[in-house]
């Protein structure tokens, strides 16, 4: 079988699917691995890397989308929708992709991948589970959101995050305030507290308290009813909005006195909720900062822009897009590892074999067969019978 890489065509999308300290152990499992000449070179991994541990090195993306049997992207057509409309032209019948697509929303790229008789697997439809965890992209690439979302605040904020005492008197430490404790969540109160911030955290999950006291932050305890947080994935679910309206009304007070507020509050599939308002950021001090990890989706303040620094009343909303993106080295090795672990998964004896009993394959395979098959693809695309390609 023959895996091919090709270079990223987003704008600005500086991570690859696959990086080579990973080829040897694909190799024996029957994989080969051909890819696009300058593909990870905006990550910091060079041809040369790629063509020492058993790679062959093609000088454009049409050769390898000829050749491969299996094509990984970190942004296939879904979540690529301009550029990536060129690769159609490139796949055939039969041919696998492998990526980060979409499939809940973007459901013209499902039918349109499906068009072409071709397999196409959703990783960030991973189910959260075990077994799966060493294949979740979006834990990968939330740690590494949660992490940067942090320096953002940092690099941004009129203060420094840790308490000094100094010879001109003593500096009193940032306050950080996270919501959202999922695992984007969980690193950012890792991170604050290891630059010295008081941090506190909420989530509509109470079980979380004990990893949040874990790192040494401060857990905000709001008397709400939180039944149903939680899908049969593990991922979060829409609470509906007068659950939303009485937590941002006990949220107030918290948020008031914080410097920086962190929210990572994202439901797959759907606009993010509104959890910080127009009222509580005019509640702020001037030059507090917000870092709204949910801007792709909607975002989680009221006054988030995606992919732009907003000032209100003194106040600095940071809206930031495709955060791994800006830190492609390690971003590209834990995605890739996801990749590989995913792709031998779903190798036997060196051939792509799809079990639909296995619940892993079961979950991120959305078109199949010249259909959409997924059915939680099916059921946001409002009816089965629209995931047909006629």
């Amino acid at each position: 079988m023959i895996l091919g890489i090709v270079r990223e065509s987003f704008p600005n999308e500086a991570r690859v699917a696959m990086v080579p300290p990973l080829l040897p152990q694909l190799a024996k499992a029957g994989i080969e691995v051909v890819i696009e000449s300058g593909a990870g070179s905006d990550a910091g991994f060079l041809d040369g890397e790629y063509s020492a541990k058993g790679a062959k090195v093609l000088p454009t993306r049409a050769e390898v989308f000829a050749q491969a049997d299996v094509i990984a992207q970190v942004r296939a057509l879904g979540s690529n929708l301009a550029a990536g409309r060129s690769d159609l032209e490139l796949m055939r019948s039969g041919q696998a992709v492998i990526g980060v697509c979409e499939p809940l929303t973007e459901h013209e790229a499902n039918a349109a991948v499906a068009g072409k008789g071709v397999t196409l697997f959703s990783m960030e439809m991973m189910p959260r589970i075990t077994r799966a965890q060493s294949m979740d992209v979006l834990s990968s690439m939330a740690t590494i959101a949660g992490y940067k979302a942090v320096l953002l605040a940092a690099n941004t904020l009129p203060k420094m995050f840790p308490m000094m005492m100094t010879a001109a008197g003593t500096l009193a430490p940032a306050k950080v305030f996270v919501v959202g404790v999922g695992v984007a969540g969980l690193q950012a109160i890792a991170s604050a507290k290891k630059l010295g911030a008081l941090v506190e955290a909420y989530d509509v999950r109470p079980a979380v308290k004990e990893q949040v006291q874990s790192l040494g932050a401060k857990f905000v305890e709001l008397e709400l009813e939180t039944t149903g947080a939680e899908d049969a994935g593990g991922y979060a679910k829409a609470l509906g909005e007068d659950f939303y309206r009485k937590q941002r009304e006990m949220m107030v007070k918290v948020v008031a006195a914080s410097d920086v507020v962190i929210t990572t509050a994202a439901i797959p599939g759907k606009k993010a909720p509104i959890l910080v308002t127009e009222e509580m950021v005019k509640g702020m001090h001037a030059g507090s900062v917000i870092v709204d990890l949910a801007a792709e989706r909607g975002g989680n303040c009221e006054l988030t822009k995606a992919g732009e620094n907003v000032l209100y009343n003194g106040v600095t909303i940071i809206g930031p897009l495709n955060i791994p993106a800006t830190i492609p080295y390690h971003a590209s090795q834990m995605y890739a590892k996801n990749i590989a672990t995913f792709l031998l998964h779903l190798t036997k004896e060196g051939k792509l074999t799809i079990n639909p009993d296995d619940e892993i394959t079961a979950g991120t395979l959305i078109t199949r067969d010249g259909k959409v098959v997924n059915p939680r693809v099916l059921e946001a695309m409002g009816a089965a019978g629209e995931g047909s390609v006629k």
